[in-house]
């Protein structure tokens, strides 16, 4: 399984000695990559810390909307700073997690929006996929991104409208999907889960946020993806080995390739 968004290097959540034992918790659940995601310049230092340290993890580096008040300086010199250092493997694969989020006002909305142009313009120069969160912004957002043709990504943690979700797949955009999708009680909801076109969906914890059930309420991991692989699988009738096979071929195309 390759969990595309997890938090597990952010020193705000976890300990090295936590963060580690959820690494080798995933691994022995069969999680074979995973994606560290930075949320600011500091978390994403350590994204890219974590993945130089570890088997086939990967850092997206980014400023989430929440942060764009900051600043996004330093992020363009952390990836120089880490392409610098021949690896066997790329280190950053992805810029995120970047976006809008306007039911929230930690940062104002023109903060954002320019924070996000700029972002968008580093991934485009850098060929870098994306990872976006959007909340309650689709209609300042789809615009903006129409000015970048060409940029690949996903709408992480994606919960909003099938007409919303057709929107992203006309653009080409990815669908990542984690732990609410499994206890989600909007039948709406659950029916636009279902039309995500298999070829379009990857799998994702936001450990340590947002537990599928049968874990809800308790910190998430990476480890615990197979839940949500296991969910929807079923919900789709679909081999569940099949499906993960799907999944992470997904996150390879638009991460690895």
């Amino acid at each position: 399984m390759f969990d595309t968004h997890c938090h597990i290097q952010d020193s705000e959540f976890y300990t090295p000695h936590q963060g580690e034992a959820v690494y080798v918790a995933a691994k022995e659940a069969a999680v074979k990559q995973m994606i560290v995601v930075g949320c600011d310049l500091r978390s994403s230092e350590e994204a890219v810390k974590f993945a130089a340290t570890h088997e086939s993890v990967y850092a997206a580096v980014g400023v989430h909307p929440h942060e764009t008040s900051k600043g996004i300086d330093g992020i363009a010199g952390l990836i120089d700073s880490s392409r610098e250092h021949v690896t066997s493997r790329p280190l950053i694969v992805a810029i995120g997690e970047i976006g809008l989020d306007y039911f929230y006002t930690h940062s104002p909305r023109e903060i954002q929006i320019a924070a996000l142009e700029k972002q968008l313009q580093l991934a485009t120069d850098l060929n870098l996929a994306v990872s976006f969160h959007v909340r309650e912004a689709f209609s300042d957002f789809w615009p903006i991104l129409n000015n970048f043709s060409g940029v690949r990504g996903v709408l992480h943690s994606f919960t909003d409208t099938k007409e919303t979700l057709d929107k992203a797949l006309a653009r080409g955009l990815y669908i990542g999907v984690n732990g609410i999708s499994t206890f989600t009680k909007d039948a709406r909801q659950r029916e636009m889960f279902d039309a995500v076109p298999l070829e379009r969906l990857l799998l994702e914890t936001d450990a340590p946020f947002l537990a599928p059930h049968p874990y809800r309420g308790k910190p998430n991991q990476p480890a615990y993806v197979g839940e949500v692989a296991r969910y929807h699988a079923a919900r789709r009738l679909v081999d569940r080995e099949q499906f993960i096979a799907r999944t992470t071929a997904n996150a390879e195309a638009l991460f690895l390739t």
